[in-house]
């Protein structure tokens, strides 16, 4: 089994409890929003080890990417009246935050490929994931 056979949800779940133990969330994390789109912080406590693990399955499935990239992906509609819906990125710091957490901790580096900038999954990246896969 690997990253591509698997529920995402449970993933995300399995690997958001693995990185709790190998990161640190910032402490701005309890109060701030994750996007411009959004009206209320998250009330998961653990909001922020899920995101960087989604964070993680998505640089594994469609790497090199970069932050822009990813706030695109994460970002969301929002109602601003009579005028209708207007589509909001996501919050870059919180998404640069976590890619540099994760090259900290060497799961990611930057690269550049045919052109395209970002960041990829190395190969402990790579095994970590498809362990918690099986």
């Amino acid at each position: 089994m690997t990253v591509y056979n698997v529920d995402p949800n449970v993933l995300v779940e399995k690997a958001a409890i693995e990185l709790k133990k190998l990161i640190k969330a910032p402490e701005f994390s309890i109060y701030v929003k994750t996007g411009a789109g959004r009206e209320r912080p998250p009330t998961d406590k653990d909001w922020y080890y899920k995101r960087v693990a989604a964070v993680l399955r998505s640089v594994y499935l469609k790497g090199p990417l970069g932050t822009n990239k990813l706030r695109v992906k994460y970002g969301n509609r929002k109602n601003v009246g009579t005028a209708g819906e207007r589509v909001f990125r996501a919050s870059g710091k919180i998404i640069r935050l976590i890619l540099q957490q994760l090259e900290k901790i060497e799961f990611v580096k930057q690269v550049e490929k045919k052109g395209h900038k970002g960041r990829m999954v190395t190969g402990k990246g790579k095994s970590f994931l498809d362990k918690l896969a099986k």
